[in-house]
């Protein structure tokens, strides 16, 4: 009884920071997308990591990007945070976002831990399954 006690209490403990790293994690792309919501390209290039801003050079860049790559990022009508995955060493936060229009879309944000925080370092569009009837 004690051993399934001391594992449940090791299991209680190691949710707790994981839960936190998420939490953070969400909170970086809810605060990137409300930037984008707002036109607030100057803020929404803070959050992204600084690979994305040496590739992109200015927040206007960066914002047209977005705008004509990813516009259901620019304009999503929902998010729901699908959990986090580890792939090769790298963090990924799935997400499924909504567009305008209805459409689903899953999204795997590649994140990354500055001494500044996380920061997303990429953003992949992956195939969804086809709704079911």
């Amino acid at each position: 009884m004690r051993q399934l006690l001391l594992i449940l209490a090791c299991c209680v403990g190691l949710a707790g920071p994981a839960q936190a790293q998420s939490d953070e994690i969400e909170a970086v792309i809810n605060d990137q997308i409300k930037a984008f919501l707002a036109d607030d390209f100057a803020r929404a290039f803070t959050f992204a990591s600084p690979t994305i801003r040496n590739i992109f050079g200015t927040p206007e860049k960066f914002g047209a990007m977005v705008r004509n790559g990813y516009p259901m990022v620019w304009r999503p009508a929902g998010i729901r945070y699908l959990g986090l995955e580890a792939r090769g060493g790298d963090l990924w936060q799935l997400v499924q976002v909504t567009d305008q229009q209805g459409r689903a879309h899953l999204l795997a944000y590649q994140m990354v831990n500055l001494e500044s925080g996380w920061k997303i370092n990429a953003v992949q569009v992956l195939e969804t399954p086809p709704p079911s009837v």
